[in-house]
């Protein structure tokens, strides 16, 4: 049953002029007083983080938080092994463009030319549409979780990544025409490598990226079972204290790297010593996609090209089970910073931009933080239910809680009017819309909001949400719109009380499971596919 009402979600760049990268770089015995300040809530008594922090190609800092092992005592320290989430996703995509570099794939081939268990959709999947998120593929961790097997409730497989694959008989959407993160494609792009390269994913990623750039610390997840020395076990929060939270799953190459933050930096040095891959790995890796209708998106391949306070960035966050993980680097002060962690309540961007703030100083442009509007508890009220992905079926609850509005685990939303809200300081905005209002007419025709079409009004027909161009039978003028929410750049539709069923819309049921735990699907990205540090 739904309701009049619309909610988007779009994420915007900050404004304000880039600011001088020459700033002075404060003493070390500062910065070191200042990192340590941003991770004060860590003791021996709290799982914690590693942090390193790279400039001109040099380690400068390397310095740990928290307990890698509780039961036993054991303190986290720079060298300990951490996973790194979907932070892992830009060596899978390295991996891809070796192969390509080598003559032995091209991004354009089809999919199922390497991977005939997919079906047939129609339309080709290329690599390119795997690499960028474009494909249309659904999240094999969402599909199992609404089968009842969510992810760290069986040890999950490449074989059973495949197996969801194959049964899947319709996609999101067209490829190439939307972006939609999903961990199936670069799970995908995993048994690609194997397939084509001749040898096992970890082997292959170990001979032509690892070792060469020494990085000694590193490897896959692909037995959750083997003993890996140094590792910190990764804790979640309950009421009654830590438990452990770790990955049963051997899954990779959406996730799965045990690595250290020192082993990540000499990963970011490769990007401007070019020593694996070239220069034109480290070009191919950093470009960005471009949807069908010729929109750039600012996901690349396996990194997230955006701007942070006036500087461009590059980034990719992670979180598999109990792990946080946030890696960055800033081209032009030339500086890296690499934060894993074994709390799973940590927000690893925060704390890494955190450090990079000290390191930069005034090269950052100001951290301006919207001012609240006055908005009464009734306004909350009308916005808080339970939102469906109008594309992929994936709930998200908005409630009030402390006399704020929160967006599921994306944080409270801070009101700026009865109808516009931002999160995360600013920088992703939520318009909400009431009744009757909703996609945008435009010369007569429903306006799709990036793909994502929920009704219109008028005359005309409608197409799908699917986007396959069957049309509809006509909407009626004035007719009342379902509710839509706008976050990660899709769109949404809300659940009603009972009985408040809009003129012209069937009821149907609101019952559905919430999501899963496991990877989050990963980095917070909105309209054009800008991150804003979500774990993935």
């Amino acid at each position: 049953m739904w309701t009049a009402g619309v909610l988007f979600l779009l994420l915007h760049p900050r404004s304000g002029q880039a600011a001088d990268t020459s700033a002075s770089v404060p003493a070390a015995a500062d910065l070191e007083a200042a990192v340590d300040a941003i991770f004060a809530r860590y003791s021996a008594d709290t799982p914690g983080c590693a942090v390193g922090v790279s400039k001109d190609g040099k380690e400068v800092l390397g310095r740990a938080y928290g307990s890698a092992d509780l039961e036993h005592g054991i303190a986290n320290t720079p060298d300990t092994i951490f996973e790194a989430g979907s932070v892992s996703k830009q060596f899978t995509a390295a991996a891809i463009l070796l192969l390509a570099q080598a003559g032995k794939l091209k991004l354009d081939d089809p999919v199922d030319q390497y991977v005939p268990e997919l079906p047939d959709y129609g339309t080709p999947i290329t690599l390119r549409h795997l690499l960028h998120h474009t494909s249309g593929l659904r999240d094999w961790g969402t599909v199992t979780y609404a089968a009842g097997w969510p992810r760290g409730s069986r040890v999950h497989t490449h074989a059973h990544v495949l197996d969801v694959v194959s049964r899947q008989k319709a996609l999101n959407f067209p490829p190439g025409s939307e972006y939609s993160y999903s961990n199936t494609g670069y799970n995908l792009l995993a048994i690609i490598v194997e397939r084509v390269g001749g040898k096992t994913f970890a082997q292959y990623t170990r001979d032509v990226i690892f070792e060469p750039l020494g990085m000694t610390h590193t490897q896959w997840r692909d037995d959750y079972t083997r003993i890996v020395k140094g590792r910190a076990i990764a804790y979640g929060k309950a009421p009654d204290g830590f438990h452990m939270q770790m990955p049963f799953e051997n899954v990779h190459g959406n996730g799965g790297l045990l690595t250290t933050v020192g082993d990540l930096l000499k990963w970011n040095r490769n990007f401007t010593s070019e020593r694996v891959g070239g220069r034109a790995l480290v070009t191919e890796l950093q470009r960005r996609g471009r949807l069908s209708d010729g929109l750039e998106i600012s996901y690349a391949r396996g990194l997230v090209v955006s701007r942070y306070r006036g500087l461009p960035e590059i980034s990719h966050s992670g979180s598999t089970a109990g792990y946080r993980a946030f890696l960055t680097r800033f081209p032009d002060p030339a500086l890296s910073v690499a934060v894993l962690c074994n709390d799973g309540n940590a927000e690893a961007s925060d704390l890494a931009h955190g450090v990079a703030a000290a390191f930069l100083g005034d090269a950052l442009a100001p951290l301006a933080s919207p001012s609240p509007a006055a908005v009464d508890a009734a306004v909350l009220a009308r916005w808080a239910g339970l939102y469906r992905n109008v594309r992929t079926g994936e709930p998200l609850r908005m409630t009030v809680e402390g006399g704020a509005l929160r967006a599921g685990d994306r944080g409270a939303l801070v009101p700026q009017s009865e109808s516009l809200f931002t999160l995360r300081e600013g920088s992703v905005r939520a318009q909400f819309r009431g009744e009757g209002v909703g996609l945008q007419a435009h010369r007569g025709r429903a306006r799709q909001v990036r793909g994502h079409l929920c009704e219109r009004r008028g005359r005309g027909r409608l197409h799908d949400p699917g986007g396959q161009g069957r049309p509809r039978r006509p909407a009626p003028a004035r007719r009342a719109l379902r509710p839509c929410a706008r976050l990660q750049g899709r769109l949404h539709e809300r659940a009603a009380p009972a009985g408040a069923v809009p003129p012209g819309c069937k009821q149907r049921s609101d019952r559905r499971a919430e999501p899963g735990s496991g990877e989050s699907e990963g980095p917070e990205v909105q309209e054009n596919g800008r991150q804003r540090g979500r774990p993935g």
